[in-house]
Parts: structure tokens; sequence; C-alpha cells
């Protein structure tokens, strides 16, 4: 764990209350926006006023702000109500301020309330640190803009379920079994899940993967996480393996829900197939046999990696299929600069996303990136040619 992490980390989890969100575009004023300056959704205010503002009038706070435990800046905290505008927003950080640069989208921002006036802020860039802060308060990437220390309302049928799914098992669940859990507890509730897999899978992948967050978290609070402890390495044990259960859930939880998306959608893959020198990419299209077979045009294959965060772990699908020109990975994260975008277009990566994080990204970058459902259908075009010129019915 890197330094600012830890402290990230141990500001958050002491403060009056927190917050954390994807910095975009729109924050940077790189899109073209006359509104620099950090967006805060409407569920997070109370970070910023202790009662709700009116529409109809403005409102503004003063604050002291410190940036990753190096510097402060006063600056303000504001509620856009008059006209047509609604919104809350922190702004005033100087001329010199260095996270409303265009690399900084993508990147994490914390807010943490330490008094009425005083707030402590950071900002992770690296992928390890983002995907530590997430799994050390347990948050589902699309948890991101929320107060992280409030209580995210279940409803109380997905809680008797989740009591259930608890009740069949004796230890903590392997990660595909906990994925199938969360998705399955998600059907019940949301009888239309199944049909989503075929109508709109951008939104269903959030949904599933928000409600296996949720799942991992109730199983932790029961007696599968809760035990009384008269040794202090027994403790430091236990919190270990659940850091590192945490992590290694979060890595394979996407992969899983991708997987079943395309088993839905009738698509032929492969995950984790082996390619040149025993690398694995997370779904090759159609398979690993057509892969190895050079007589088999490479333009009929098609490779995704899947990365909850990318900024840094894109360039590790550049050599994980060779034949393979075109690549795409699929990421959760909520935008990237345009400096990495270009980069990524340059070495031939296309991104995708659920449809909803788009508008997150450099506007001059948005056409060339994918949803879901697109991608799916890029494939099912390909694997349907397939079908055609070479006559492959089990594809």
């Amino acid at each position: 764990m890197s330094e600012l992490l830890e402290n990230a980390i141990s500001c958050a989890s002491n403060a009056i209350s927190a917050w954390c969100r994807y910095i975009t575009a729109n924050d940077t004023g790189s899109n073209g926006s006359h509104q620099a300056g950090f967006y805060v959704p409407k569920k997070a205010a109370s970070l910023l006023f202790e009662d709700a503002c009116n529409k109809g009038k403005n409102r503004t706070k003063d604050v002291k702000i410190s940036w990753q435990g190096d510097f402060s800046t006063d600056s303000r905290f504001i509620y856009y109500g008059q006209k047509t505008r609604n919104e809350y927003r922190i702004t005033r950080f100087g001329k010199q301020f260095p996270f409303l640069e265009d690399d900084c989208v993508g990147s994490l921002l914390i807010i943490a309330k330490m008094s009425e006036s005083e707030y402590s802020a950071f900002v992770l860039s690296s992928d390890e640190d983002i995907d530590g802060f997430f799994e050390y308060f347990s948050l589902a990437p699309g948890q991101s803009s929320y107060l992280i220390n409030e209580t995210i309302s279940t409803e109380e049928a997905m809680t008797t379920l989740f009591e259930a799914f608890a009740s069949e098992h004796k230890d903590f669940p392997d990660t595909k079994t906990m994925s199938a859990g969360a998705r399955d507890c998600y059907g019940k509730i949301y009888r239309s899940a199944s049909d989503s897999a075929l109508k709109n899978p951008d939104s269903l992948l959030i949904n599933w993967v928000d409600t296996e967050y949720k799942l991992f978290r109730y199983l932790e609070k029961t007696d599968f996480g809760i035990r009384s402890f008269d040794d202090v390495n027994k403790f430091i044990d236990t919190a270990n393996k659940f850091l590192n259960r945490r992590k290694s859930r979060a890595g394979k939880s996407l992969e899983n829900h991708l997987c079943e998306i395309f088993t839905k959608n009738n698509l032929k893959f492969e995950s984790q197939a082996i390619t040149e020198d025993k690398k694995k990419p997370d779904f090759l299209f159609p398979d690993s046999e057509h892969y190895h077979n050079f007589e088999f045009p490479s333009e009929y294959l098609t490779m995704l990696g899947a990365k909850t965060t990318c900024k840094d772990r894109w360039r590790q699908i550049l050599n994980e299929a060779n034949r393979i020109d075109i690549k795409y990975i699929f990421t959760l994260q909520q935008g990237i600069s345009k400096n990495q975008m270009k980069e990524m277009k340059e070495s031939h990566v296309i991104v995708v996303v659920p449809q909803e994080y788009i508008s997150c990204f450099p506007k001059e970058y948005r056409e060339d990136i994918k949803n879901l459902k697109d991608f799916i259908q890029i494939v099912k075009e390909n694997q349907n040619n397939i079908k055609k010129s070479f006559n492959i019915m089990n594809i």
C-alpha cells in the first residue's frame, strides 16, 4: 500500500463524512466547459452544506482544503440554484493547482470533511491506488459518487435474499459462486433482468456488479466476517484475509458477469485462453482453437481485456494476442485523459464502457468508444460472417 493511499484511507475513515468520485473531462474544463471545478452530485451535498439548499438562490461556503497532505487551498463550495441551474461544485483552487489538468481525468478524487471549515482531499492516479481504495471500503465502482460512510440502503426483499444465500454456505463462497449468487438475487427482485442481457447489457452489468458488492459487504458483516479475538495476531491475520479476499473478488467479479452476458447473447468465446508465450487475454472470440489455426483468418478473431480500472493497465493487453491488430478493453473507469486516449488510439486499442459512462470521457474521443451492446453486436456480426464464409455451425 502506497503512503498516499494509506493517508487517503486514514482520512476517509476518520472524517465526519467522506466522498469519492472519478475526475471527468467536464470537471477539468477540457471539454470546453466554462464551469471548471469539481461537480458534486446532490446525493453527496451534505458533505458541503449541513442543511438543504433552496432552488432559486445561490449559496457559498469558504473552506480550507488540504491536498495530498502537502499543500492547502482556500476554496469555495457553491450551490448554483438560480434560473435553470441546480448543481453543486467545488471551486477556487489557484492558478498552479495541479488536479484540474487533462492528465487527471480518470483519477479518483476523495474529499474528507474533518470539521465544518476544514477538509482533506486526495487524488489517486494509479490503478493500484484506486483499486486499493475501493477494496478497503468495499465500494463498487458504480458507487463512487456516494458518501463513503453513508449506508446505501438495500431493499428489505434483497436483504432477505442475502440472508438465504448466506445460510446455504458454511464457508465464504468463491468468486464464481458469489457472482452467480448476486445475479440470482438481482434476478429475483427484477424479473426483467434476463431480457436485459439482450436489450440493455450496459445497465445490467453495472447492476450485477453493484449487487455483488452489496452481497459481499453483507457476508462480511455476518458470522463469516465478525468474530471476537483474544489474540492480536489472529485479528491481523483475519484482517489481511479480508483485504486479500476483497482484492481477488474485485478482479474476478467483472469477468464473471461479462461471461454471463456473453453467454446469454449466444456468443462463442473462451475466457483466459492461452495465446503466445502463455499469455491469457480475458476473452477471446471465438476461442483458442481457431486462434492457433493459422489457416483461420485473423480478421475474424476478437479479443477483449476486462479491467475495473485501466489508466495504466491497458498496456497489458497489447501483447496478449499477437494475431489480433485491434484490441478491445472493457473498463468501469469513468473517464480517461486525452493523452491516454490518444495513446490508446495510436496503439489500436478501443475502449468499451457502459453507455452511461461515455459522457465522462473527452468529447473528441467519445465517437471512438463502444458501449457493451455495441461490442456484443460487433462480435455477433463477426461470428455470423464466420458461419456464412466457413460453414462452421458451432460458432
